[in-house]
């Protein structure tokens, strides 16, 4: 098939995709979403081992995590999002893919910090132009009841990718270095641009939409049956695309009602915690317990896999069926499970077996990770076709300039306090961070100056993760406070959302 650099939304003819393709091409989206991941959390997994390597602090090993990452990650985002609507999301996806992989591959040639730092950067540039032209690409394969569990789906990436991470680059890290371990799963990312430039077809803007409503007004016009790799596009012979809707347009219709602000503020929130506490999971178990970077990343890759994995599907699927009922589930479900995985991840943390945390980690996950599928649907939902991916990225604008660039270094600046007031506690005389650099005993120094430094280290871990834990329920709170006016909200958009699909199409 020919891509169509126009993005043209009214076609000659209408292709048909058979539900076989949609699976394969929502699949291959999902592999792009697991090595996005992968790339962006890997640094959770050997945080521990660059942090003693290269002598840093938690707010700097946060900082490689938070804004070094997010800050062209949410500046290019827009303009990605803006070139999407007009040109071919599947060009764009696959360039994005080379780059954020080439980037994460360079971090494993990084000698310093800065170096580090400046590599991860590039990541975040890469990065930028995968979701929005993917969720973009989502809505026109998926038709309206059905996106919220498509786009949950497409989610799976974010459990998945932090699963691999942690198992891959928790072994190497361990077994040969955290340079290898950058580089071992950097690589590999091309291999998947490369399948997504030859198989993933450029749909027409709206082809779902379009769809269900030929179908309400003639059941048998689409009964024809595609072939398994899904019918060509039409030749590049329509009309040249219209120009989208300006981003205030868009952004009004995002953030300027009291639900889907709401819902907004509740997946900004959750992603705070989730990115700030997630940073310093696995560097807790090893303070604290003393385990190997190999085994917590398996244990803690496994269980984000399993839990969030299914919290993941459970959110998206749950509320296509609910919402049957009543949009508000939408906001409900979200903030049901937010809520009531608060005091499930204090419990765990708090405990004094690993073994122990480890199976009560399973539960809260799957309640937590309910948020995504839900808020991703009524993003999707409420805007015209041209909308779309510029709607993503405002709100992963907000969302990851806060929650990315801020909750891991905040969590990490946390951690760092509540260590020094360890290390005071137990008679440790001056500042921590210069008595235990790297959280650790100096170099030259006695067994029990070391031990001193690691038992503060791992109490500071502790509870500044509990902490930022409690920042769930706060999440919780804004999806409650989003379904008190969600079901008019979301009329009044999809109203209007239809009429300029409709009018896009007459022009």
């Amino acid at each position: 098939m020919t891509d169509t650099p126009s993005g043209a939304s009214a076609p000659a003819r209408t292709p048909m995709f058979s539900p076989g393709y949609k699976t394969t091409v929502l699949g291959l989206l999902v592999v792009a979403y697991t090595f996005n991941f992968i790339d962006r959390t890997i640094i959770s997994t050997i945080g521990q081992a660059i942090k003693e390597d290269l002598k840093l602090t938690d707010a700097q090993l946060g900082w490689l995590g938070g804004l070094s990452f997010a800050l062209l990650y949410t500046a290019l985002g827009i303009p990605i999002a803006r070139l999407a609507e007009r040109r071919s999301r599947v060009n764009i996806i696959s360039i994005a893919i080379v780059v954020w992989s080439a980037f994460t591959a360079l971090c494993g040639l990084a000698n310093s910090y800065l170096m580090l730092l400046l590599c991860r950067v590039g990541v975040g540039v890469g990065e930028a132009g995968l979701s929005p032209p993917a969720h973009s690409l989502i809505s026109d394969y998926y038709e309206p009841k059905k996106r919220a569990s498509a786009l949950s789906i497409y989610s799976l990436g974010i459990p998945f990718g932090t699963m691999f991470g942690a198992i891959a680059g928790g072994w190497i890290a361990q077994n040969v270095s955290w340079q290898a371990a950058f580089m071992l799963v950097g690589l590999p990312g091309i291999l998947v641009a490369i399948a997504i430039k030859l198989i993933v077809k450029e749909p027409p803007r709206g082809w779902s939409d379009r769809e269900v409503a030929e179908a309400a007004e003639s059941p048998g016009a689409l009964g024809r049956e595609a072939s398994e790799a899904g019918a060509p596009s039409p030749p590049d012979t329509a009309a040249p695309a219209e120009k989208p809707p300006g981003l205030l347009v868009v952004a009004k219709r995002l953030f300027g009602s009291w639900g889907m602000f709401h819902m907004a503020a509740g997946i900004t929130v959750a992603s705070f915690a989730g990115y700030g506490t997630g940073q310093y999971a696995p560097p807790y178990f090893i303070r604290e317990f003393g385990l190997g970077l190999a085994t917590v990343g398996l244990a803690v890759g496994l269980i984000a896999g399993i839990s969030n994995g299914l919290g993941t599907l459970l959110g998206g699927f749950l509320t296509d069926w609910a919402s049957k009922r009543s949009p508000r589930w939408y906001a409900l479900v979200p903030a049901i499970g937010l809520i009531a995985a608060t005091p499930i991840y204090i419990f765990a943390y708090t405990r004094e077996s690993y073994q122990l945390a480890w199976a009560i980690l399973l539960i809260p996950g799957i309640l937590h990770y309910t948020y995504l599928g839900p808020t991703f649907g009524v993003v999707q939902n409420a805007m015209d076709v041209r909308m779309r991916a510029t709607a993503v990225a405002l709100l992963f604008f907000v969302l990851n300039l806060i929650a990315l660039g801020f909750g891991p270094p905040f969590t990490g600046w946390c951690i760092d306090m509540f260590a020094q007031q360890a290390w005071a506690d137990a008679g440790g005389a001056g500042s921590f961070n210069a008595a235990c650099p790297g959280g650790i005993g100096p170099d030259g120094g006695s067994a029990a100056a070391d031990a001193a430094c690691r038992a503060a280290m791992a109490e500071g871990t502790r509870w500044g993760i509990v902490s930022n834990l409690l920042i769930y329920a706060w999440a919780g709170v804004h999806y409650l406070l989003a379904a008190i006016t969600l079901p008019k909200d979301m009329a009044r958009a999809r109203a209007a959302a239809d009429a300029g699909d409709a009018a896009a199409a007459r022009a």
